[in-house]
């Protein structure tokens, strides 16, 4: 009850709480930190030097083609064949490795082989030689050496005409179709053993495991193989040659990759991926002999592509569609060798280590 003439007090008000010091604010430094990780700063930088390493290998390989030791066979008779190897061999910068041939016949089959890339007759009752060339081997070498000797022969008041002996297919018209083809083997190779390892842990828990992995690539690596087969000749009429052993080097294109990919994950976990990007995008793309074949690039690339599954495999498969299977001995040893090396380390990586049964049967 309020008394006549007194204020009627107002609400109580709430008891004033202590200030206490107020949370310090981060840094930009600070929450720099939070947010990069030193393990995602140095992946950071380790994608960043791929990148830039991308770069320098496809244009350091592709950017200025010129000959070197481009082979070029003589045919002529031997009064005439020495000088003519002789002036083959002065063009510089070891442009050309000049040989001799006993006939026309010999030289074709010498290309056919891949022996060598061109071959020139000569026909002494005429003013009119004869350029013999493969285009399906590349065609960037048969016009270097339609230019060469084009040079060589105007010299001699002479005059050349290019047959070419190994034609590229209808549906093959810049001889491409077989490094493209390759290339998406090698990309479902080293991505589908990627796959595995991010899903399931980049090093399998034990032998049995690695073992199923094995073979879930490699049941991939068979369908991967029929597949691009079947695109590239049935569906898009791209290659000619046998079904089943095109089909057989894609499987093994892929699985070598795969095996191999996976192995490196066992090795350095996550980064293992960054290391096949760097093998098989950045250094065995450029210099697997596709776009222009391995005379016609700077020494580097020339030297390591053929040890590559991307440039064994692109030899192999060109072998197979155009040169009726030959000089395949060396693509395969490569490609069984990475392959091999791949299953190999992969195993040694969780060899000793528990099964989950055993893991079990400790602890009871």
């Amino acid at each position: 009850m309020t008394v006549p003439g007194q204020q009627e007090p107002g609400p109580t008000a709430a008891p004033e709480r202590a200030a206490g010091p107020a949370a310090p604010r981060k840094g930009f430094a600070a929450e720099l930190k939070g947010a990069v990780t030193p393990r995602a700063a140095l992946l950071v930088i380790g994608v960043l030097l791929l990148q830039l390493g991308f770069v320098t290998s496809y244009v350091g390989a592709l950017h200025q083609p010129k000959p070197h030791e481009l082979s070029i066979a003589v045919v002529a008779p031997p009064q005439v064949a020495p000088q003519l190897v002789q002036g083959l061999e002065s063009v510089p910068d070891d442009a050309v490795k000049a040989s001799t041939a006993p006939d026309a016949e010999s030289a074709t089959q010498l290309l056919k082989d891949q022996r060598i890339y061109a071959a020139l007759v000569v026909d002494p009752a005429s003013t009119e030689d004869v350029l013999l060339v493969a285009n399906a081997r590349g065609t960037s070498a048969a016009k270097a050496a339609e230019s060469i000797v084009t040079g060589l022969e105007k010299s001699q008041g002479r005059t050349v005409v290019v047959q070419d002996v190994v034609p590229l297919a209808k549906g093959d018209a810049n001889g491409l179709s077989s490094f493209y083809l390759v290339i998406g083997w090698c990309v479902g190779g080293y991505l589908v053993a990627s796959i595995l390892g991010v899903s399931a842990g980049a090093k399998p828990a034990n032998a049995n495991r690695a073992l199923i992995r094995l073979g879930t690539l490699a049941l991939y690596s068979v369908a991967a193989g029929i597949g691009g087969a079947l695109i590239v000749q049935t569906i898009l009429d791209a290659l000619p040659g046998p079904f089943l052993a095109l089909s057989a080097v894609g499987a093994l294109v892929v699985f070598a990759v795969g095996a191999f990919t996976m192995a490196m994950q066992c090795l350095f976990d996550v980064i293992g991926i960054g290391v096949a990007v760097l093998l098989f995008v950045v250094l065995g793309n450029p210099s697997a002999g596709g776009v222009f074949p391995p005379p016609m690039m700077p020494a580097f690339w020339r030297a390591i592509g053929a040890w590559f599954p991307n440039g064994a495999g692109t030899d192999a498969t060109r072998s197979i569609a155009y040169f009726d299977g030959s000089a395949m001995t060396q693509p395969l040893l490569v490609l069984l060798a990475w392959a091999l090396v791949g299953v190999g380390i992969t195993l040694a990586a969780v060899v000793g280590r528990p099964s989950h049964l055993s893991r079990e049967l400790v602890k009871d």
